[in-house]
Parts: structure tokens; C-alpha cells; sequence
């Protein structure tokens, strides 16, 4: 009989532990019944919050900038460097985590902030940038991110139009002739999982401006705005695939940095080293906090267990709550799911004493394959 060997490829469980926090604790419950085990462990992520942790969990170098939130004031955003590759986390400047409680800004919160965290790569050296997207407070298309990069937005009196998606609406001319000459030697992937275009029903306003704060009223004016936006820089790329990404961010990056756009999870997957993990594997053990109808499409557990799968590779999940029925499980490649919620019915109770029920279940999964 083959030897086994685990390797732990989950993301975190939002609002309880980190991924590399997850890995942690499986491993600790995996060695109290198989201590002979080897257990690898590469905490994983989808482009949006945690992949630069992700990254650095995996080798990369945590560099930190001071620049601008997604409110104009300043804030601490850090990015992943190895060699001449960066993995650049849009959130870390302009996501909702530097929104004080409470409080949102549709239409004015800014991606300026990212733009500045790419120089700050592009300063470090990079060559190829892997730009994750997600988790925003921001509905600007990008437009912050590229006036940080050189580009000038002008209204009718040849002024600077306002930050956000809102002053969007007084835009007349768009100049990108200033955009940092770097940008045309680097190789910038737009990490998404995210696949909406720009504007309309599907588009970023009316999918998520309501998780940023956005009224039925601000999200017909930011997709008014959008769409207007759209019309001066370039309205095909605004119906691409991840154009709608992170408030539109995704956009200003195909339309005007050259991105290309690629799953978040497979990006993910090859920067970090998971092939040649994988091929050391008998068993993987993925994992996000909510394994829901999200996670089928694109999400970080199903690009590990499909990428299992085609190598042969039995996968198994854990989870802090379970919205999936076995038979949606199997068509994704997993096994089976723990879920936290089996162990400890209140959801409160689950989030707060998530590391050790993980560990306890982690030990079910070793009892189950690893006996």
C-alpha cells in the first residue's frame, strides 16, 4: 500500500482564521491520530483578501507602502515579492477593511491607493505582477488606480474630475499618454474570480454596490457613470470577462495597463508552487468558511480539488458551514466535506471557536482516510 501523504491546500475562513492559520490547525488535528504522517501545507488563496498572505506563506517576500485608502486618507498596504514576480492584493489599499464601521462611500471611495501599491512593485522591480482583485469599497473602474499611474481625467474646464465612480459622470476628455513607461515591459495578470463585465445588469454597480454602501439611486448613477467612463476610454473592453471586477478596477487594468485576465485560483495555483505539491500528495485537503453555490464557480476549493482530480488525487474539505449537496460536491471533485457546523450547531459558536473544532475535525478526516 502506497504511504500516504497529505497535503492541507485550503483558503481561510473569512471572519475566523487566515488560510495559514487553517493549515495550521488541520496539521495539529491530522498528527493526534496520524502522527506518521507527513502533512505539507500551502495556504492558498483567490486573488482577493489573503493572497498576498498566501503568498508570503509560500516564500515570497512581504514588502509594505504607505498610500492612499480608499477614503483619501493614508493607510499601510503590503504586496508579496519573489525575484522579478510581485503578487499585488488591490484590497490591501482600497478594500472595505479600511472603511471605519459603518461607513461607505459609493461614489467617492478611490483606487488610487493601487495604483500606488503597483509603482511600489514596479519600483521593487517587478516584471511580472500578479494583480489580485476583490473584496473593494471601491466603483470607480480603475480610474484612481490609473490617475496614480499617470493618467489625467479632465472634465469640460480641463480640471481633474472628482474621485469615485461619481465623478466619472463630469468626465470629457481621458489622457494616458503619462502612464509610467515601466508598464509597457511588464507582464500585469489580472487575478480574478470574478468574471462580469463593466456596466449593466450583471455589471459591478448592480452586483455589488450594495455590499459597499450603494443605494438603488447610486448604483444607476454609477452605472451611468461607468458606462459614460466606458465611452471615452474604450467601450469593448468593458464587456471582457473580470472587466467588472473589484468596482471595475479590472477594466482600467485591460483597457489601459495591457492586463490579461486569468481565474485568481489558477494564478494563484501556479505562483505558488501547487503542482509539484501535488505530485507529492496521496490525499488534499482544501477548504474555505463557506462551501456554497460561490464556491463552484471559481473560488479557491474548487481550483484545488479539479486540479486533484485531473492528477488522480483523492480531496476532501473542510468548511465552516456546509450549502452544498454531495452529489454538487462530486461534480467539483471533493470526496467529502467537514463541516464545522456538524461539530458545533451554533454558527456564533463556530466562528468564535473555530481553531479547535477544525482540529477536531481534522481528526475525524484522519480517522476516516489516513487509518
Amino acid at each position: 500500500m502506497e504511504t500516504a501523504r497529505v497535503l492541507v491546500a485550503a483558503d481561510k475562513f473569512k471572519g475566523s482564521l487566515t488560510a495559514v492559520q487553517v493549515a495550521e490547525r488541520v496539521t495539529a488535528g491530522l498528527r493526534r491520530i496520524a502522527p506518521e504522517v507527513p502533512v505539507e501545507t500551502l495556504p492558498v488563496a483567490d486573488g482577493g483578501d489573503g493572497t498576498v498572505a498566501a503568498a508570503v506563506a509560500a516564500g515570497f517576500e512581504r514588502r509594505e507602502a504607505r498610500v492612499t485608502g480608499p477614503l483619501g486618507d493614508p493607510v499601510t498596504a503590503a504586496y508579496a515579492l519573489r525575484d522579478t514576480t510581485a503578487v499585488v492584493e488591490m484590497a490591501e489599499a482600497s478594500g472595505l477593511q479600511h472603511l471605519p464601521e459603518g461607513v461607505f462611500a459609493p461614489l467617492t471611495a478611490t483606487t488610487y491607493g493601487s495604483g500606488e501599491l503597483l509603482l511600489a512593485a514596479l519600483e521593487a522591480g517587478a516584471r511580472t505582477i500578479v494583480f489580485g482583485v476583490g473584496g473593494s469599497a471601491t466603483t470607480d473602474g480603475g480610474a484612481g488606480m490609473l490617475a496614480a499611474l499617470g493618467a489625467r481625467f479632465l472634465d469640460a474646464d480641463g480640471k481633474p474630475v472628482g474621485p469615485g465612480g461619481g465623478g466619472l459622470a463630469d468626465l470629457a476628455s481621458a489622457d494616458l499618454a503619462g502612464l509610467d513607461p515601466r508598464l509597457t515591459g511588464v507582464d500585469l495578470i489580472l487575478a480574478s474570480d470574478v468574471d462580469n463585465p463593466l456596466t449593466g445588469p450583471k455589471g459591478a454597480p448592480e452586483v455589488y454596490g450594495r455590499q459597499k454602501g450603494a443605494t438603488e439611486e447610486d448604483i444607476v448613477v454609477l452605472d451611468a457613470a461607468l458606462t459614460h467612463y466606458a465611452s471615452v476610454l474604450g467601450p469593448d473592453h468593458a464587456r471582457l470577462p473580470g472587466a467588472g471586477a473589484a468596482g471595475g478596477i479590472g477594466y482600467g487594468a485591460l483597457v489601459a495597463l495591457g492586463a490579461r485576465f486569468r481565474p485568481g485560483i489558477e494564478v494563484m495555483l501556479d505562483v505558488l508552487g501547487f503542482a509539484p505539491a501535488l505530485a507529492r500528495a496521496t490525499l488534499v485537503i482544501t477548504g474555505e468558511g463557506s462551501l456554497d453555490e460561490q464556491t463552484l464557480h471559481g473560488k479557491a476549493p474548487a481550483g484545488v480539488a479539479a486540479a486533484a482530480r485531473a492528477a488522480g488525487i483523492e480531496v476532501v474539505a473542510v468548511c465552516g458551514r456546509l450549502a452544498l449537496p454531495p452529489e454538487a460536491l462530486g461534480r467539483a471533485g471533493i470526496r467529502r466535506a467537514y463541516a464545522l457546523t456538524e461539530l458545533e450547531p451554533d454558527p456564533a459558536v463556530c466562528m468564535a471557536e473555530a481553531g479547535p473544532l477544525l482540529e477536531r475535525a481534522a481528526e475525524n478526516i484522519a480517522r476516516d482516510f489516513l487509518r
